[in-house]
């Protein structure tokens, strides 16, 4: 699967916090060690206590769409050849507070809606020359098959 943003595009840092979520291939969130709270996106300390242990969780990978974009008008010439995308902010299935940005895939604007079931999906990028491999999530209509 391709990713809508161009290859020359730049990659998030991969430290102790954000790895978990970039390279596990799954919905991988932070849990304060003290209160549960589950946070994304990961910070150093808890949103909820300010409590500074974490651990990660994994999550569903589904939820339905919080808010949408479309967006047509490229804000960096490296951008032109992705226009027109759409960006959804996904509200998760199982932790409905937590809301993730991403790349809206194969739909048309005028099928997307709030509401919308949606599942990850994951495209692989290789960080060169770091050879770091990354595992975007973008985020899909929940198949009928599925729903």
């Amino acid at each position: 699967m391709s990713r809508v943003m161009p290859e020359s595009w730049p990659l998030p840092e991969l430290n102790e916090k954000t790895r978990p979520f970039f390279t596990s291939g799954c919905i991988m969130l932070q849990i304060c060690g003290q209160c549960g709270q589950t946070q994304h996106p990961p910070e150093d300390v808890c949103f909820a206590c300010q409590f500074t242990e974490f651990n990660f969780a994994e999550h569903q990978g589904t939820g339905t769409i919080y808010s949408f974009t479309e967006i047509v008008y490229p804000i960096h010439p490296n951008l032109k050849a992705a226009v027109p995308y759409l960006v959804a902010l996904v509200s998760l299935t199982d932790a409905p507070d937590v809301r993730i940005l991403g790349n809206l895939i194969d739909i048309s604007p005028d099928e997307v809606r709030i509401g919308l079931s949606v599942e990850a999906v994951w495209s692989e990028v290789r960080n060169e020359p770091s050879k770091d491999v990354y595992l975007l999530p973008q985020w899909r209509r929940v198949s009928k098959n599925t729903a």
